[in-house]
């Protein structure tokens, strides 16, 4: 695991977005809104679970979907922010 110092010399662990659960995810967009780094997008999802266009009048929910994993620096953001508590899942980095 690969630990860190802030600026005031407090250890910091970086921890890395891995996946969003669709099924907890309550699509209010709040993690997408505050990562700076491209990771996250929004996508919808019919009545069966599968994919399609947020304006697709099958449409029947938006959830938040990580759209560049690579991109993530750990800052732990999306998870402050999250409307659903649970729906994210975030590993230490491995070195």
């Amino acid at each position: 695991m690969s630990q860190y110092l802030t600026r005031d010399g407090t250890p910091w662990v970086p921890m890395f977005l891995e996946e969003i659960s669709e099924t907890k995810c309550i699509g209010c967009g709040r993690c997408n809104k505050v990562c700076s780094h491209g990771v996250l997008g929004m996508k919808g999802l019919t009545e069966d679970g599968d994919e399609c266009p947020i304006d697709d009048e099958d449409m029947e929910r938006i959830v938040t979907t990580i759209v560049d994993k690579g991109k993530c620096v750990g800052c732990n953001a999306c998870a402050l922010v999250c409307g659903a508590k649970g729906a994210q899942t975030h590993t230490a980095a491995q070195v």
